[in-house]
This record gives structure tokens, sequence and C-alpha cells, in this order.
């Protein structure tokens, strides 16, 4: 089990291995072109078979394998980086560009896509997937960003330049940029503007924004709440408060207890047109499952109890039973390893494990087997990214991380010395870790390809305070292959390999520390944000003026 202490482990070298191939080959998201068949649009079908999923769930390991490498963070960034602009792309928003109005199809579904239908709709009910851009009451929207609907899209993407913002400390995106909307129409956006956006439109809908036209996804509100929480915690800012009140409305109509405080039953979605809540019973253990690691960090209350109740519905806490999978999608599984993880639960977590050990195909791939997935026994010639990336985030961090990116994120990191210019892949860092009490900067290496073993290379290390009072040793061994590169930095020669550099860069001068570069202040700089927390909606008892507002019923499949 990796702590950032032991850094990054085989699996975890692995996986950023070939996410990085994914990031920097370079493909066509226009309306023109088609991305790289390895991007994941297959999985979980009909809801999640498009490829933005993908960029989305790519991203969860990056801050994660941070806490190992805190000063070593240039390749998470640029991976964050490559995520972000494909996801202002037509490729990012097809469902909503071309998925327009009510579905022609709706009498055509495969009957087992019915069970994500409420139960007295199927067959002239448009399922998950369908965006339905157009349709009654908002008419078409252009802009995939502003539109009224289709918050997954903002509320992840606001969540991945976060973590664009957490990696790299750096502005880029708080300055406008352009977003692909309808016909190609193009949008300007900035981060600031979105995440105020989705906290808006959080605080006006109690019931939660809707995605599709016209469903509201507990997970797509829950992720879209953990983007305004690491903008606050980035910024100062008090844009997330709004999704503490939605748990409260979804605790009480989202899911019911039984009397003895079991799960009964759980929301897949909630239509407010309809106003049903679609669930089947029987699965309603996954659907509150799922949603755990995004809740986690923002209610960990909340998050218990889901999980809890749905593991022991499912049984996979109990050592006398078999882990049965009522559904062969592995992602469920995945999040409840995670989480359990997370929670310190080590009965279920050594349970689903052994299962996802045995079942899920872990393995080494690639000319030199320098790359890492679970390939789930499918016939695919790429690991599956979507299903891929939540088993990887109990490879690559340690328990406790996912929590701390969210309510303890390092930001000092930014100002203390760094590892740069990394020859990556050919290089690969395994640690890299200031101790500022100590000022020692300690960084572990690989030979990431192992082909290039041997061979020459340089790094750079900066943010020093003093560089010419610097010593450096290798493998406890006095090293005088660098030189002073600039007025706080360094530059490291050495060859490619398993090695460990210990370098004594004293203490950090006292003081505010220095601004980042590249952050100027942006044309729409925020305001110092008012401390008051914004006052609780009321929930309406009936049908409210606007149909995003109604009272949800359930209607169980």
């Amino acid at each position: 089990m990796p702590t950032p202490a032991d850094g990054l482990s085989e699996r975890a070298r692995g996986w950023l291995r070939f996410i990085w191939d994914k990031a920097t080959t370079a493909d066509d998201w226009s309306s023109g072109g088609e991305p790289h068949p390895w991007w994941d649009r297959v999985s979980t079908p009909p809801m999640c078979a498009f490829p933005r999923f993908d960029l989305w769930d790519t991203s969860y390991a990056l801050p994660l394998m941070a806490e190992a490498t805190p000063a070593w963070r240039e390749v998470y960034a640029r991976i964050a980086g490559e995520l972000v602009e494909r996801h202002s792309t037509f490729w990012a928003a097809i469902d909503w560009l071309t998925l327009i109005g009510p579905d022609p199809g709706v009498d055509r579904y495969p009957p087992e896509w019915q069970v994500f239908a409420p139960a007295p709709l199927r067959g002239r009910y448009a399922l998950p997937g369908w965006t339905a851009n157009g349709v009654e009451p908002w008419g078409l929207q252009p802009d995939p960003i502003g539109a009224d609907g289709f918050l997954g899209h903002r509320g992840f993407f606001n969540l991945l330049l976060g973590f664009y913002r957490y990696l790299s400390g750096d502005d880029r995106w708080d300055w406008p940029f352009s977003v692909v909307g309808y016909q190609d129409r193009s949008f300007s956006w900035t981060h600031r503007r979105m995440a105020e956006l989705v906290s808006s439109q959080m605080a006006a809908r109690p019931q939660g924004p809707h995605c599709e036209n016209t469903k509201i996804w507990p997970l797509c509100v829950s992720g879209a709440g953990l983007g305004l929480q690491l903008y606050d915690a980035l910024r100062g800012t008090a844009l997330h408060p709004p999704y503490h009140r939605w748990v409260e409305f979804a605790r009480a109509h989202y899911m019911r207890l039984t009397r003895r405080g079991e799960l009964d039953w759980f929301a897949l979605y909630y239509d407010p047109i309809e106003e049903r809540v679609a669930t089947v019973e029987a699965l309603s253990a996954y659907y509150a499952l799922i949603i755990t690691p995004y809740v986690y960090p923002q209610q960990r209350e909340f998050a218990a109890l889901l999980y809890e109740r749905a593991i022991r519905r499912l049984g996979w806490d109990d050592p006398s039973q078999a882990v049965v999978q009522l559904i062969r999608d592995p992602r469920f599984l995945a999040a409840a390893l995670f989480m359990a993880r997370e929670l310190g639960d080590t009965t279920t977590e050594a349970r689903v494990s052994a299962v996802a050990e045995r079942d899920f195909e872990p393995r080494f791939f690639g000319d030199e087997d320098d790359r890492f997935a679970f390939w789930f026994g499918l016939d695919s010639p790429w690991p599956r990214g979507q299903l891929n990336a939540m088993m990887m985030l109990s490879e690559c961090g340690s328990p406790g991380a996912w929590w701390r990116v969210f309510n303890e994120p390092n930001r000092v990191r930014h100002d203390e010395p760094t590892v740069r210019d990394v020859d990556y892949p050919a290089l690969g860092i395994v640690r890299a870790r200031n101790d500022g009490a100590c000022g020692l900067l300690e960084v572990e290496t690989v030979a990431g390809t192992p082909s290039r073993r041997g061979e020459r290379t340089r790094f750079t290390v900066d943010r020093l305070p003093d560089p010419a009072a610097v010593t450096v040793t290798i493998d406890g061994r006095d090293f005088s292959r660098w030189r002073v590169s600039g007025t706080d930095s360094i530059e490291i020669e050495a060859e490619i390999g398993e090695h460990v550099f210990r370098l004594v860069v004293g203490p950090r001068a006292s003081g505010p520390p220095p601004r980042a570069a590249g952050t100027a202040t942006p044309v729409d700089s925020p305001a110092t944000p008012s401390p008051t927390r914004p006052a609780p909606i009321a929930m309406s008892g009936g049908r409210a003026a606007c149909a995003c507002c109604a009272r949800p019923n359930r209607s169980a499949g």
C-alpha cells in the first residue's frame, strides 16, 4: 500500500506512463476530427459512453500522485493541461451539441437499458445519455457551459481546472478561453466565471441543477460540489455552501432508510418535469456507493453513511459471504475498494481487493512492460480509461490523500525547491520531497523507460534560497556534477537509473512567499469574498413555479 514517504508504486508509475501517452499524443477533438480510440467512450452505456468522462476520471489520480512527489509536479500539470484543452472542444460536449430535442428512438432502446427509466415511463421516455438540448421549457442553448442543463460538463470541467491550478500553481485558465458550442460557435469563459455559475445554479435549485434535460444526478451534483470546494480551498472564496444544502435535500428526498436504519433505496437520478425519482431497489446500493468518492471530501459523515449501508446491503463486508457483483461494471467495486481504504475498513478492502486481483486482470504492458492497467477481461486494444481511473485511485495515493487535496491542500510546495525539466518518461521520479525543517530535498529516480537506463540526463532544481550554498549527494556519496544555472536554480547531471539524491538547500527565506511566475492579476479577478454563509433554501411541498424546483416522487423500477 503506497504512502507519501514510500513514493509512487511501480503500478502507479506504470499508470502515469500510460496516461502521459494519452494526454501528450496529439489527436483531433474538433467537429471535423475524432479522438484517439484509447479515450474511453464505450464504458457504462448509455449514460457514460462519451470521451469527456475519460478526461474527468483520468484527472483524479494526478493530485494523489503529487502527494508522493510534491517537489516534482511538472508531468502532472502537463497532463492536466492537456485534459483541460480537450475539454473545451466539440467532442467534450458532443451529446449536448448533437442530441437535439426529443429522442426519435425513444421506443427502440435495448431491453437491458430500460432499467434506467422510471418504470411507468418505459418505452416512451428518453434514457440517460440523451441530453435533449432544445426541449421545453429551456429551448435550444448553444453554449454548453452557460446552459441551464448539462451540469456534469461544467461541474467536472471546473474540478479539472482546479486540479490544474493545484498542480501547476499558475493562473492560465483565469484568463478568457474559448469553448466550442452548437454549430461550432465559440463562447468565452474563465475559471472564476464557471465556478460562480455552478455555485449560483446550485443555490437557485435546492434539488440540484440538471444534466441531461431533464435529469438531476446525485453523482453530477456531488462532482460539481467537489470542484467548488477545491476552488474555495485554493482561492479563499465561499462558493461551496450550496452543496451542503443540497445534501440536506438529498437525504430527505433521494434516499430512504428502513426503520432498522438499513438502505431501502437510493436515487439514480430525479426528473423534475416528470416529478419522478428513477431507481431500482435491487441496485440502490450501487447507486449510493458510486457517489461516495465525490461526497467524502465534502461531507464525511454522509459519505460514511452511504458507504456503510451500501456495503452492508451488498454483503461485501461479511467474511461469511462471497463477494457477489450484481452488476459486472467494474467501477462499482473499484469505488468500494477506494472508499474502504479511505475509511479504514480493512475487512472490506481485503475482500474486494482479492476479487479485483483475481478478476480484473492487472498487468504491465507496452514494448518494455513499463505501462500498467487493469484489463477487466474485456476484448479491447487499450485499457478502458474510465474503469481504470477509479481502480487506480487505490494504487496512486495513500489513505486520506483524497480528503487532504480538498481540505488541506498543499500550497506551500509552489514556493519550495522544485524539480523541473526532467527527461520524462526516460527518467522516472519515485519520490521528491522537501523537509523544510532540515533544509533538505530528497529525490529518488528510476529508469522510467528501461531501455534508456545508463544514458546521461539532466534536470533542474529551482526556487533555492542560495544555489551556490547547496551540497548534493547521490546514493550516500558526495556528488559534484552539478552547476548553478540561475539566480535560484542548479542543474544536475546524472545517469538514468535507480538513485537517491539528497540536496542540502538551507532554510527558506523569511517573509511572504514569492508570487509564482505567470500569475498576473486576471482581467476578472474576484473581489475579496464575503464570509457570510448564504441563507438556507426553503424546500417546497408542492410543484414550484419552475419545473426544476418541483418536489420529487419516487418511481422504483
